[in-house]
């Protein structure tokens, strides 16, 4: 009966180990919006934008002021979120929208995706014991077995292609399917009031299902990417602006709304204080296109400049990571995976391929120093290597530029001329790692390529300073 009673207790201890385990883990919640402009937000400083409580994120956590992500553009920067490594290593390269891509290209239409040999976010917390969810845009397969449910994911509300209407289409049956708003697996139903609000209401909705289990929720906003449309309740918001400017404001001012009702369905449930929230965006604003404001970067989406590139970051998770700081070395969106894995009590190192580092220790203080010495970006001939301070630009159709991002962030002063030892040390590096990555899946057409050109030269110089 002892023996009995010896292997009863042992099995409740057990059991509640277990349970304590299980209740160690914290909730994750990634906001991420699409072409937001790097200063159109109160933590960033500006007089304009309202976004009370993504400001009221930044206090609770760490600033990244120096955040990068791996591509320029929506789809390649996804892609490496997604898998914590550089998604030119599995062919992602360029951006998958049907109507501007080359025909030689391997994969076309639909069949453009990212490979599914790589795992993503979603399977690596599902194997960390996660219910996982994804609400708002995917960009990365439109084809079946890219479908967030068969790539990690739980629940997905959302739609499968790049953009698509913040009202619903008035006939669905003649819209493209990846537009569509789907509730898990082909279960299309449009939106019936503003897009980012119904985002909102089912990544609540999967909290309020998931209270009682360590969860991820990927809330992957269309906003603030065209087309411009507001949200009807904020008409009569922002009358000292104008035109494009003052719809992007109203767009803005929804999608921190949003963020706040899923901060406050944390807290209404007792969950903030076990659960780690990192805002980020996926790439520098069009500023050509929606109005967005990159100050003080010069570039824009779809170049290489720090404005195309450098994106807000924001972390928090209350006694885990210090409130109210910043972290000031440079850091990416692949290190989110690793950082997600280590938060949740996982290795990454057991993790093979991955390019991002866990962030936690450098964030707590235990690491010092730069996670990455060297990042790295690629698009077809165009190459960009940021090593330490010194960054280079290496182009199709004028010499490499050099800067000295210490002291110049803005770009302006090229140093090539001065520094040609640096150059070519910074050429041979940037194709030591070219040579280690795959051939583009997936290619657009040239002309899009003067395009990026056009905006490179538009964009060089940082815009005044008007937030």
């Amino acid at each position: 009966m002892r023996l009995i009673q010896a292997f009863m207790v042992t099995g409740l201890v057990l059991a509640a180990a277990s349970v304590s385990g299980a209740e160690a883990k914290p909730n994750i919640v990634l906001l991420f919006s699409d072409d937001a402009g790097y200063a159109d937000f109160g933590f960033h400083d500006s007089t304009v934008m309202q976004t009370p409580n993504l400001d009221r994120l930044a206090e609770s956590g760490t600033r990244l002021t120096q955040f990068y992500v791996s591509a320029s553009v929506c789809g390649p920067s996804r892609a490496g979120l997604m898998t914590g490594r550089y998604q030119q290593r599995f062919g992602f390269e360029e951006n998958n929208v049907p109507p501007v891509m080359s025909p030689s290209s391997q994969q076309l239409d639909a069949e453009m995706g990212m490979p599914t040999t790589i795992p993503t976010m979603g399977q690596v917390l599902q194997q960390q014991g996660y219910r996982t969810g994804i609400f708002g845009k995917w960009h990365l397969g439109y084809a079946d077995r890219y479908h967030p449910l068969r790539r990690g994911f739980d629940t997905f509300v959302g739609f499968r292609g790049g953009a698509r209407s913040f009202f619903a289409y008035p006939n669905p049956d003649k819209t493209q399917r990846e537009n569509l708003l789907e509730r898990q697996f082909a279960q299309y139903q449009e939106p019936k009031d503003y897009l980012t609000d119904v985002l909102a209401d089912a990544t609540c909705e999967f909290i309020r299902e998931n209270q009682d289990r360590p969860f991820f929720a990927f809330v992957s906003f269309n906003a603030v990417h065209l087309p411009l449309q507001a949200d009807g309740r904020d008409r009569d918001a922002f009358a000292e602006l104008s035109g494009d400017r003052r719809t992007l404001a109203q767009m803005n001012l929804s999608m921190d709304r949003a963020c706040g009702q899923i901060m406050k369905q944390l807290e209404d449930l007792g969950l903030s204080q076990n659960t780690l929230i990192v805002f980020s965006n996926d790439n520098g604003g069009p500023s050509d296109k929606n109005a967005s404001n990159n100050f003080p970067f010069a570039g824009v989406k779809a170049t290489h400049l720090e404005g195309g590139i450098r994106v807000p970051g924001l972390i928090a998770w209350p006694g885990k990571v210090p409130a109210g700081e910043t972290f000031d070395n440079p850091a990416i969106t692949l290190d989110l995976l690793p950082t997600f894995v280590a938060a949740a009590g996982g290795d990454p190192e057991s993790i093979d391929g991955l390019d991002g580092v866990n962030l936690l220790p450098y964030l707590q203080g235990k690491k010092q120093g730069r996670p990455h010495q060297t990042l790295y970006w690629k698009k077809e001939t165009r190459g960009t290597i940021r090593d330490g301070d010194w960054k280079l630009m290496r182009f199709p159709d004028r010499p490499a530029q050099l800067f000295d991002l210490a002291n110049d962030p803005g770009e302006q002063n090229d140093l090539a001329a001065k520094h040609p030892d640096k150059v070519r040390e910074l050429f041979q590096k940037l194709f030591d790692w070219e040579v280690g990555l795959e051939r583009p899946l997936f290619m657009l057409r040239p002309e899009e390529e003067a395009w990026s050109a056009e905006r490179f030269d538009q964009f060089r110089v940082p815009p005044a300073n008007n937030r």
